[in-house]
């Protein structure tokens, strides 16, 4: 078999996880219906939330309201692309109960396998959930509709970002993955990991609302390339020069952070013992 030949059928397999993952995440509609319904109503809540304070001082708002609920309704659509908190119990009870000894016997590498896994539940998940909440948030009158995007450039540069930050979020999550190796439970880790996560990459408050010598700091860090990139560039707050920066640094950390797990993969499978084995 040449090289070029093996790169592909190598491909195929993690296409195959992938494939079978998602397949098995669309098979949950009574689930993700019930997800709509919650976030119809956190969604209304937020904007509620915000609105008292937009009402109180509507100068003090670093987006307009228009943009803030487009930013709501999208985090609320595409909840599953970015949770923090999504991550796959099985892989964590095969590491934890050694059962990654199944795992090691597969003729694939365990990091991209559980990587095209991670990519094919997210998706699966939000495109059971993000179709019924635009379609309803896009009719919904003012001040809780969600508005169009200014452009088609806009709507390009969104579907870009959008990819990009669910990359971002898989590779994190497939690091604390990788770290779990070294701990005796997972529990401190995924806890550690999504409150940070949820706070620094803007699902409690829209990043732009930080005060803006912390903004400049935050959106430097990785969690902020999640969904604080798609959202604000949809809504219409983040475009020109400061767009290009986000779009880059995105890609910057998709690098480090596939390097990094890999790295951390190889040193845990140098080092993992199972009992018997």
């Amino acid at each position: 078999m040449t090289a070029t030949g093996y790169k592909t059928l190598r491909f195929k397999k993690y296409i195959s996880f992938f494939r079978l993952r998602f397949g098995m995440g669309l098979q949950y509609r009574a689930a993700a219906l019930a997800g709509v319904a919650t976030q119809f109503a956190w969604g209304i809540m937020e904007i509620k939330v915000f609105m008292a304070f937009h009402n109180t001082d509507p100068n003090s708002f670093p987006m307009t309201f228009e943009q803030l609920s487009s930013y709501m309704w999208l985090q609320q659509a595409f909840l599953a692309f970015f949770m923090a908190w999504l991550m796959e119990g099985e892989i964590f009870n095969c590491i934890t109960d050694g059962n990654i000894a199944y795992e090691l016997c597969r003729p694939v590498d365990i990091y991209d396998m559980w990587f095209a896994r991670s990519m094919g539940t997210r998706i699966s998940a939000g495109l059971l959930r993000c179709l019924p909440v635009l379609a309803v948030a896009a009719f919904l009158p003012e001040p809780y509709r969600m508005h169009a995007p200014s452009d088609p450039t806009t709507a390009l540069w969104f579907v870009v970002t959008i990819i990009l930050g669910l990359t971002v979020t898989v590779a994190l999550c497939m690091i604390v993955y990788m770290l779990t190796f070294f701990t005796i439970s997972p529990m401190g880790l995924r806890l550690m990991f999504s409150l940070t996560a949820e706070f620094f990459q803007g699902a409690v408050i829209p990043l732009p609302f930080f005060p803006r010598q912390i903004q400049n700091i935050t959106e430097l860090l990785p969690f902020a390339s999640m969904q604080n990139v798609p959202l604000r560039v949809y809504s219409g707050n983040l475009a020109g020069n400061e767009l290009i920066r986000a779009v880059l640094l995105q890609i910057f950390w998709i690098f480090v952070l596939t390097v990094t797990g890999k790295l951390i993969c190889a040193c845990a499978m140098k080092k993992t013992t199972i009992q018997g084995g």
